[in-house]
């Protein structure tokens, strides 16, 4: 078996983009319209654009690494060699939870919109068979998997387009309206939009997860910064507007089942007609998002093997045709079959932690390497590289307290498995080391 290989440069900057988008899910506004309107008290519009605010500062920090450090190890790898190998080894552990939980959370959404539109079919056909499709997609080649990715995160973007036209020709019939109504709504405190915010920064993740394919991407160090700023300023367009155009309309809402809020304002919007294909749509979604985290999740895999962190044999090995990590790929598929007996409330916990983790030590990382290494502490590298990486920081280390015990539990578990893992790990390689040192002692002849 070939354990050493080199992942091949093809991605484009919008082939990157799109990916970042499939796993981001723009559909994912409606998926969480409900529980976001409720905690925001109505107010999306301005909690929308404070968890831009928020992300936009770790967004930044992820361009900055991913020129220094131009590998598939995202926040792994910025840790470990911009602070300490050990916490790298942490970060990348932790990492996993956010990595390897997305696509079971995939594969579970797929299985139960599935069954419930087609309930004589039981779910868990449903999730082994989405299981299988990625799979062989993600071993065909990165390529296959971008290409659509673009096709479907486009059905996304259109889809959001139609229901913004009909938010818009609902304005005619919604009396006289102040254009900045959604900004002047002053009755809901700003402590309680921030809340909302602090859940609606979820619908941000996934543009950290294109700094895993950047070993794949050409001109990696300029296209992965880019890729990253198209990525979170085109999905908070994709979500200010209709929240804009929403509040125009309808400033104020009720939901006969919160968790279904996304459907009832899109059929409150769009009728029967839109109504009809929002479930298709969310599906596509779902697949896109899935196929676009076991790319991730793979690559990481693909990294961690390849620094000897996992069996190096096994999980560093690339398929000579493809020239992608298949064995990676199949153990995904494989891990993902917990979504057959996992809940979504705690794979979503999961991957909370496993993201928000990554994201606080890669604004650390920043500041680690730019301002303390390089020593680049003019008035503008101030700004730049300690500034803004601790904005970014703050932001997060907030996020993460807003986690409830049980996320910090699951999590804090994970990370002592993490403990023992490497402990066992490192102690195998000194007896190793030992036994051949001794094995060549006694080799050598005496004089």
């Amino acid at each position: 078996m070939t354990t050493e290989g080199t992942l091949r440069k093809s991605l484009s900057l919008y082939q990157v983009v799109y990916m970042g988008l499939a796993w981001m899910t723009p559909m994912i506004y409606f998926s969480i319209y409900g529980i976001a309107y409720e905690n925001a008290h109505g107010m999306l519009t301005q909690a929308y654009l404070l968890a831009f605010i928020a992300i936009f500062f770790t967004a930044y920090s992820y361009g900055v690494m991913s020129k220094v450090f131009p590998t598939s190890g995202s926040a792994y790898t910025y840790t470990k060699k911009s602070i300490h190998p050990y916490l790298g080894f942490l970060v990348g552990w932790v990492l996993l939870l956010d990595y390897f939980f997305s696509p079971i959370i995939a594969c579970l959404t797929f299985g139960i919109y599935l069954h419930a539109q087609f309930p004589s079919i039981p779910a868990y056909v449903w999730i082994i068979g989405l299981n299988i499709v990625l799979s062989l997609i993600n071993i065909i080649g990165i390529k296959f998997s971008a290409n659509i990715s673009k096709l479907f995160v486009w059905i996304q973007i259109i889809f959001i387009a139609v229901f913004c036209f009909f938010l818009f020709r609902n304005l005619s019939g919604a009396g006289e309206i102040h254009p900045l109504q959604p900004f002047l709504q002053t009755d809901v405190p700003f402590s309680t939009i921030l809340a909302g915010a602090s859940i609606i920064c979820f619908s941000f993740l996934g543009f950290d997860t294109v700094t895993t394919m950047a070993e794949e991407t050409v001109n990696s160090e300029k296209t992965i910064p880019r890729a990253i700023m198209i990525i979170i300023i085109t999905a908070s367009v994709l979500y200010l507007v209709p929240s804009f155009l929403t509040q125009l309309v309808y400033p104020h809402l009720t939901f006969v089942h919160i968790d279904s809020a996304g459907f009832e304002i899109v059929k409150m919007v769009g009728g029967a007609a839109l109504s009809s294909v929002f479930l298709t749509v969310l599906i596509l979604a779902i697949f896109t998002q899935g196929l676009s985290s076991v790319t991730s999740v793979s690559r990481l895999l693909f990294v961690l093997g390849r620094d000897n962190v996992l069996p190096k044999r096994v999980f560093a090995f690339l398929h000579p045709k493809f020239n992608t990590p298949v064995i990676n790929i199949v153990i995904v598929s494989v891990v993902s079959l917990l979504a057959l007996v996992i809940s979504l409330d705690n794979a979503v916990k999961f991957v909370n932690f496993g993201a928000l983790s990554a994201f606080f030590f890669v604004n650390v990382s920043v500041i680690a390497q730019k301002y303390m290494k390089e020593r680049q502490r003019s008035p503008k590298q101030t700004i730049l590289y300690l500034v803004l990486p601790l904005l970014g920081a703050g932001f997060i280390g907030y996020l993460l307290s807003l986690l409830d015990k049980d996320a910090i539990w699951m999590g804090v578990t994970w990370l002592l498995v993490g403990v023992v893992y490497h402990l066992v790990q490192k102690r195998t390689a000194q007896t190793k080391d030992a036994a051949l040192a001794m094995r060549a002692a006694r080799s050598t002849p005496l004089n």
